[in-house]
């Protein structure tokens, strides 16, 4: 089983990223983008934990972008959330206080994807609706690479946090990600 991944700056490798991921990172200044890689992976193993076992990456070192939306009367605001995968986002408090929402919880996956352009288990804070507040857990900021999607299953990126933390729209959290709850 070959698990070897092959790194290449992403802007390199545009049939690796969703659409509006690759417009996205060709927005940025050059030497920023410069910094993103993406390697090519089994869609079949997109999903974190598969991809963290299969190709050696530590759970710490992968970041999950989950969209939450918020309603409050008949209004409903979307923000994406970037935590670490050892922790899940704090949606019913955290997250649905910033939205300023009577309720929050994960967003419907079709809406989703309908507005962004990105497949489902490639959700990827780059190249979100220029209106969606990016929430990034400031663990997953102060990290020097994370692992995240590319807005298709057939990938991964890798990428600084402090990119992250400079996305439009970003807001570094302390607590967004609470510790995940270990079963006995």
């Amino acid at each position: 089983m070959d698990t070897a991944l092959d790194l290449a700056p992403a802007l390199t490798r545009p049939e690796l990223l969703a659409p509006p991921v690759a417009a996205a990172l060709r927005g940025w200044p050059e030497a920023a983008a410069a910094r993103v890689e993406v390697a090519g992976i089994d869609p079949e193993l997109a999903d974190t934990a598969a991809f963290c076992e299969r190709y050696g990456v530590a759970l710490a070192d992968s970041a999950n972008c989950v969209v939450v939306a918020g309603k409050r009367g008949g209004a409903t605001s979307y923000a994406a959330c970037v935590v670490t995968a050892t922790s899940r986002a704090d949606v019913n408090g955290r997250v649905r206080r910033l939205l300023d929402a009577r309720k929050a919880s994960f967003a419907p996956v079709d809406a989703v994807l309908a507005v962004t352009g990105m497949e489902y288990g490639g959700i990827t804070p780059i190249g979100l609706p220029d209106d969606w507040p990016v929430l990034v857990d400031a663990t997953v900021a102060a990290h020097s690479r994370v692992v995240v999607g590319s807005g298709i299953r057939g990938s991964k990126l890798w990428i600084p946090g402090e990119l992250l933390a400079e996305l439009p729209g970003a807001q570094v959290l302390e607590g967004l990600g609470l510790p995940l709850v270990q079963s006995a």
